[in-house]
Formats: structure tokens, sequence, C-alpha cells
């Protein structure tokens, strides 16, 4: 009778992806000892630029899902915002972030300066992607814990493939004048680096003659994809993800993989210093670098920053994608050269 008992139970708990003992015994030691501390502290908070609003929701989700009684908050906003509120945080000694992932690398380097940051060195970083790993800090003040692409969209009701842009100076051409949208640096890490790119490729002239054709400008690189679902502009810089998940959902949007490069976005995170919650801060960043995260963030087009994970349908792999990316140094000093340049050019 005890066997049978033993033997109904490991059926039981295998039915429901436990082990007979706990919902934790499947762990490995390290991860159920940060496990219980996080329980301890019952949530936390993850001021986030990475992802969409809905992309960030279901991350939390299956998050919670995974490790049940450490509730995930977070607040959503673009990189530029996300730093202030963290910077004000900071100033008046009332932390509320326990995790901080900004679009804008820059940022990292100026928090280190404020001892803002938590070195940490996750167990999972093993897991990730061999050329995603220069892009992590060698010092574990952050690590790489997302990767999309910045490329070129449109409206496939209003331009047909064969005449949308093929490259980023394509989008100079005078025909598409009243018709262009780009986001704003001063505000989003994905379009300031996405200036420094184009700066860096053919000059501040680029911006000189796009100004010309009097680009519709939001915040968000996000921003792109809803002025194209309303038909104000018809061709975008936009972001790779975002736009084929708003295609998915029926609208008439398509991607064009620029010939002379889309470009990588390789954003960090990092437990703060002073975080509220430090051990559900790690155990969130353990997470973004596991399969349910990966698995998570593929099926929203984004990149999987770990090994192991099958492409999303409809999506092209990596590989045969033509990939550019300023370097790190480059980009930190190069975000707040353009953000004035950009408002002297455009005058917002």
């Amino acid at each position: 009778m005890k066997l049978r008992i033993r033997t109904l139970l490991a059926a039981t708990c295998a039915a429901l992806g436990l082990s007979a003992g706990s919902a934790g015994a499947q762990m490995a030691d390290w991860e159920a000892k940060l496990y219980e501390a996080a329980k301890a502290e019952k949530e936390f908070t993850v001021y986030t630029a990475h992802y969409n609003t809905e992309e960030i929701a279901n991350l939390c989700s299956v998050f919670e899902k995974k490790y049940p009684g450490v509730k995930c908050n977070f607040v959503r906003t673009t990189a530029q915002v996300a730093f202030q509120r963290l910077q004000q945080d900071l100033k008046a000694n009332r932390p509320v972030a326990s995790v901080f992932s900004s679009t804008d690398v820059s940022h990292y380097p100026a928090l280190r300066k404020m001892d803002a940051l938590m070195q940490y060195k996750p167990h999972n970083l093993v897991k990730m992607v061999d050329s995603l790993k220069e892009y992590s800090d060698p010092e574990h003040y952050s690590v790489t814990t997302a990767a999309a692409l910045m490329l070129i969209t449109y409206n496939s009701d209003l331009v047909k493939e064969a005449d949308a842009p093929k490259n980023w100076p394509d989008l100079l051409d005078p025909k598409w004048k009243d018709k262009v949208s780009i986001g704003h640096p001063a505000f989003s890490g994905y379009v300031g680096t996405w200036v420094v790119l184009m700066r860096k490729l053919y000059g501040w002239e680029y911006f000189e003659k796009l100004e010309k054709n009097n680009p519709q400008i939001g915040r968000s690189v996000n921003d792109t994809v809803t002025m194209l679902n309303a038909k104000e502009r018809w061709v975008a810089a936009g972001p790779e993800a975002t736009t084929l998940l708003s295609r998915d959902k029926g609208n008439p949007l398509a991607v064009v993989y620029p010939t002379d490069g889309a470009l990588l976005m390789v954003s960090p995170s990092s437990v703060l210093a002073n975080a509220p919650s430090p051990n559900a801060g790690k155990l969130f960043i353990e997470f973004l670098l596991d399969k349910e995260a990966a698995e998570a963030q593929v099926k929203s087009h984004s990149l999987s920053v770990i090994k192991g994970i099958a492409v999303g349908p409809g999506k092209k792999p990596l590989e045969q994608i033509k990939v550019v990316r300023p370097t790190e140094e480059e980009i930190a000093k190069g975000i707040p050269e353009v953000k004035e340049k950009f408002r002297d050019t455009f005058g917002i």
C-alpha cells in the first residue's frame, strides 16, 4: 500500500511538473537558495526599456509561474525616461527598482561612477550565445539580457515590396517626403544607437537630408509601429520584434533587412546596489538567461540570448542577416553628442 501511494504521488507530481519532494527539488542548489531568499522579499520591480508593455507583462507572468510567491512588478518606459526616474530615486534615497534594464549602454558607465550597480555574475551566463558574450561587462556589473534588430519597416497596404527601401540611404529619397517615421535619440536607446550608427556610416549629412523629408518623430522606436498602422506614415526606421508582433495581429506591416546591415541591439540589465529586493533581482537576471524567458522572447520575435532556442515562425535566422553595430565606446560617447545635434537639425 505504501509503495502504491508513493507511486501515485510521484505520478501526480510528474504531471504537475514537480518532483515528489517540492517545487524547488529540481532546481540547482544555488537556484533553490536564491529562490527561497527571493520569496522572503515577496516582490521586486524592474525598470525596463527592453520590451513593449505586452512583452514585459508576459515575461513577468512566466517568471511568476516558474517562481510562485515572488511577484514581478515592472515600469516600462523609454530608456531615457527610465534612467531619469532611476536618478530621481537615487537622489531621493528612495529605491523602487531592484533591476534596471536599458537599451542605452551609455547609462551603465554613468551608473558605475555613481556606485549604483551591484556586481553579480549570473550562474546562467554559461548558457549565453557565444557571440553575445563580448557585449556583457567582464566585471559583471551588467549582463546582456536582450537582443533585437532595428531595420526598415513599412505599411504593405501603402508600399509594394518591390518599391520598399532596400537600404538606409533609401529613406532619403524625396519620394518618401512626409512619409517617414522615426523615433528620438533623446528618449530611445534604440534610436540613439541607430543615429550613432548612421553618423558613423554616412556622416551627419544623412540626417540633414532626412530632415528635408519631414519625418514624423515620436519618442520610442515603437511609436513608428503606431504611425505605420495609422497610415500617418508609410515607411520607418523601426524595431523588428514589435513590427512583426503587430503583423501577427493582422496589421499590414512588413520588414526589410537592409543590405547595408540591420542594427543589432544588445541590451544589458543590472541589479541595483540599493535594490529593495536584491535576491529577487538576481533571480530575475538568472531567469532572463534561461529557457523559459528565451522561449517567450522568441515568440515575441526578439532574439534569444541563450543557446539552443529555435527561431519563431516567419523569423529570419540571425546567421542569415547582415548586422552592424557601433562599438560600445562609440555608443557611450556618441549618444550624448547626437542628442544635441539631432535637436539642432530637426528643431525638437
